[in-house]
């Protein structure tokens, strides 16, 4: 009977997170070179030879003059970004409500309404407003990204950000957006 084969056993970089190989195709291999040099020192073996004197030169000269431009003052905390799986920065959502029109059955229209909840604004009182405002049915349904929106029946996509504006102070008119053609336009 043939052996089994054992598992591979791979190295993830501690910095970005890619296998301590690819490090050098991911976002920051300039930031991955110390920890490589630490903990991977067989993958990359010319890092080894350079880095002992050129790059702790540059490391050095690089804390200092942070160090001299900050004025001098380490009590300072660097602001943190949020990193994914690969080296990818998660984005911090804009505060904008988003208006799009969905036709369906030929004449039949649905008005959905996403990014009410950024505003601090519960989806589930929003939509019940909607609906008696318009006479209409108003329900929460999760999007196609996860996100619940307002599904409003019928084509109000112009009537209803005069009433948002007005209902909901705290959300300016610059922010609120149609989609129209596949397109952002800005609704003021």
């Amino acid at each position: 009977m043939a052996e089994k084969p054992e598992p591979v056993r791979v190295l993830y970089c501690g910095v970005c997170g890619l296998p301590a190989e690819y490090c050098e195709f991911g976002p920051d291999f300039e930031k991955c070179k110390p920890w490589l040099i630490q903990n991977a020192q067989d993958v990359y073996p010319d890092l080894l030879k350079d880095g002992n004197t050129k790059e702790v030169d540059k490391v050095t000269q690089q804390l200092q003059s942070t160090s001299i431009a900050s004025g001098g003052s380490s009590t300072s905390q660097p602001e943190e970004v949020k990193r994914l799986p690969g080296g990818k920065l998660k984005k911090k959502e804009r505060q904008e409500v988003v208006i799009e029109k969905v036709i369906r059955n030929k004449r039949k229209c649905i008005t959905t309404v996403k990014g009410l909840d950024l505003f601090g604004i519960k989806l589930g009182d929003a939509a019940k407003k909607l609906g008696k405002k318009f006479a209409t049915g108003a329900s929460v349904v999760k999007g196609p990204t996860e996100k619940e929106q307002i599904d409003v029946q019928g084509d109000i996509a112009y009537d209803i950000v005069e009433f948002i504006t007005d209902t909901w102070p705290d959300v300016p008119e610059a922010a609120i957006f149609f989609i129209e053609d596949g397109r952002k336009v800005p609704a003021s």
